[in-house]
């Protein structure tokens, strides 16, 4: 069991909702959390840009990585979007365990 957290951005709060609700239907995400809106500065194509966006969390486990890339890739409006993942190295065992047994079989498989 190797549990991460995956960070990801999304342009309004209805596209994380729906992101959030494909991840855990699909059980490749044992709970996605949306945040409030931001503002993110960031350069692109050479320019300072300002948007505002919503932060979406996602704890799932990393086997599924590849697929949740793939999807959120599929899904996203963005030409590059934001998929950071970072290793979950300590937590709540009770909590851990809790995100591999609601991740360790997917819908799809």
């Amino acid at each position: 069991m190797e549990p991460i957290l995956i960070f990801t951005n999304l342009p309004d709060r209805a596209a994380a909702i729906s992101l959030a609700e494909k991840l855990v239907d699909e059980r490749l995400a044992a709970c996605v959390n949306v945040l409030a809106e931001c503002t993110s500065v960031y350069h692109w194509q050479g320019k300072k840009e300002s948007a505002r966006e919503v932060p979406v969390l996602i704890k799932t486990l990393a086997r599924h990585y590849a697929r949740l890339e793939q999807l959120i890739t599929s899904l996203h409006p963005y030409e590059l979007p934001e998929i950071i993942a970072v290793p979950i190295s300590s937590g709540l065992p009770a909590y851990l365990r809790w995100i591999a047994d609601e991740t360790l079989t997917p819908a799809n498989n």
